[in-house]
């Protein structure tokens, strides 16, 4: 471990608050306000196609499901690689994207719908209009803990590292491809095993979205399982829970596991693993004369060409922008932002505007349902902080007990919380708090396996060596614990810890207000009040709700993470 002054990694975002800070949130209320004025202008009535319940039209529904997890994560790479690339690397750009970034996954995914939903529909054909907002809402529950992990590699590579890279002369695509990739590969898997696991959480409710009287739906496994639930049919419900596994199963086999495998030889440190991870696929990939034949056709020429490629305009292509911008073109850039922000101020006065028609009695009750909402985020936070780090733990340092557990793992985080809800309450409705038992069992579901997918990953990463040499000093189990696995996961806990946050949150929406079996059931909470407002199509307060709502996640975020993320800034860093 070492000192750095370098931020570390995703929890840059906890420095102390700037002029970005205000800025970003400035522009997150206008685009959430744009979104609400579009939906006041929307059709008084849309009905949705018909969701079939009958186990016949599942592959189509999951073909159709399936297609949209994987534009919006391959959306999400791209996007992650470039934000998190452009906030490690340039300090100027860091402080803007940091605070945007630190807003963006605090803003409620349900709340981010019609602003999507309603925009890209004013432009677009219906049918497209909605395929994109399923799209774009599923990003929104996959690309944030994956520019996370992107960020924290980039900005935690070894100095050693960095430095033979520099004496060597990596061109940016061979170090991209020879160092970061590689360096980042452990922690970008799990992290897109927990990006695929939050996308299945949202996928009902990005193809089934109601408010007022405006009924927007896809066909979709997600749609399927949610009129499963809401009509309260046990068997289709069983169904399509059924397929779902299945999927995941199958994904887990030919995808997840061959990756892991995979990505153990990029780990820290010389010594082997006394039992190396295998996967049967990976396996059959590997002695497969015809795919190595062809990786080498297709790889061969493309990978010489970009490693031995050198940046020969690069500079020009500075100078001649420099030279624009001395020559003039800088007023050009000033124009477009002073009516960037003529228009964002034009907009505030607006969102201010509909916001001062909320009675003042919404208001109280949004302020206590800010502080019911943060009890529930805390009791679930301490709840998957009491078993996730054991478990993670043990599944990353014991290969034999992952072989087992991973699979299971990813099954279970797969599956829709939303989808369990309607057994939960069954079981829960009926005793003294039930649904306040069951609202923060569904937002513990929502967000336990942001920290352990980010412990796994953190107890995969503790090199080998170190390892042996505590077992060489014979340190007990306790002080093994105390010197070398916590303050290796530290870092790794705080990630989780804020994007598990940020998707109880995110969760207590659907968790505080439930359909199910024709009735509606609700408790006091902020939450509770967005899902209410989308129901009705009472915007004014939605917009209140949601604003107070990032407000309460960007404060928690800068003032009870603070102290955690200086120690970790200080003291734990691998080099």
């Amino acid at each position: 471990m070492q000192q750095t002054n370098r931020e570390f990694g995703p929890l840059a975002m906890l420095r102390p608050v700037s002029w970005g800070d205000g800025v970003v949130l400035l522009g997150i209320g206008v685009l959430l306000y744009a979104g609400v004025r579009l939906a006041m202008g929307a059709p008084e009535w849309i009905k949705g196609p018909e969701i079939h319940l009958t186990p016949e039209v599942l592959p189509y529904y999951l073909a159709r499901s399936l297609g949209r997890m994987l534009a919006a994560y391959a959306l999400s790479i791209l996007f992650s690689l470039i934000y998190g690339s452009l906030a490690a690397r340039h300090r100027t750009a860091e402080k803007i994207l940091l605070p945007l970034l630190d807003v963006m996954q605090s803003v409620p995914i349900l709340s981010f719908l019609p602003v999507v939903l309603l925009g890209l529909s004013a432009v677009l054909p219906r049918g497209l209009a909605l395929e994109l907002s399923a799209i774009v809402l599923i990003f929104t529950s996959q690309a944030w803990n994956l520019t996370f992990a992107w960020y924290q590699s980039l900005t935690t590579i070894p100095a050693d590292l960095k430095e033979a890279s520099s004496i060597f002369r990596f061109s940016p695509r061979m170090r991209f491809r020879k160092l970061e990739l590689p360096f980042a590969a452990i922690s970008l898997i799990w992290n897109s095993m927990m990006s695929w696991a939050g996308g299945w959480f949202f996928l009902m409710a990005s193809e089934i979205f109601m408010t007022g009287n405006q009924d927007f739906r896809l066909p979709g496994l997600g749609s399927y399982l949610q009129a499963a639930a809401n009509a309260g049919d046990l068997q289709a419900l069983a169904w399509g829970l059924a397929a779902l596994v299945g999927t995941i199963v199958l994904l887990d086999q030919i995808v997840w596991c061959p990756l892991l495998v995979w990505s153990r030889r990029f780990k820290l440190g010389t010594a082997e693993e006394d039992i190396p991870p295998a996967s049967w696929f990976y396996k059959a990939l590997r002695s497969s004369y015809l795919l190595t034949d062809l990786r080498g056709r297709l790889s061969g020429p493309f990978t010489r060409f970009s490693d031995l490629r050198k940046p020969r305009r690069k500079a020009g292509r500075i100078m001649t922008f420099r030279r624009f911008f001395e020559r003039g073109g800088r007023f050009i850039f000033y124009g477009i932002g002073l009516a960037g922000l003529s228009a964002i101020l034009y907009e505030t006065y607006q969102a201010a505007q509909l916001l001062s028609g909320v009675p003042w009695s919404d208001w109280g009750r949004i302020g206590f349902g800010v502080l019911a909402t943060s009890l529930r985020v805390l009791v679930s936070l301490i709840i998957a902080l009491a078993w996730t780090v054991p478990l993670g733990v043990a599944i990353g340092t014991n290969r034999r007990l992952a072989a087992w557990l991973q699979p299971v793992i990813q099954i279970t985080a797969s599956i829709p919380a939303t989808a369990l809800f309607p057994i939960i309450l069954l079981f829960v409705l009926k005793l003294p708090g039930g649904l306040e038992m069951a609202a923060v069992l569904l937002m513990l579901l929502g967000s336990q396996w942001y920290l352990l997918f980010n412990v796994i990953a953190g107890a995969s990463a503790i090199p080998q060596d170190l390892k042996h040499t505590a077992t060489l000093l014979q340190l007990s189990r306790r002080l093994r614990w105390r010197t070398l696995i916590l303050p290796s996961l530290f870092p790794y806990i705080i990630t989780g810890a804020i994007t598990a946050g940020g998707g109880a949150w995110n969760a207590s929406i659907v968790a505080e207000y439930v359909r199910f079996g024709g009735e509606t059931f609700f408790t006091v909470g902020v939450g509770s009040l967005i899902a209410q407002a989308t129901a009705a199509g009472d915007y004014p307060l939605l917009l209140a709700s949601t604003l107070a709502m990032i407000l309460a996640v960007t404060v928690a975020n800068r003032l009870v993470w603070r102290r955690f993320y200086r120690t970790a800034e200080e003291k734990y860093r691998m080099d």
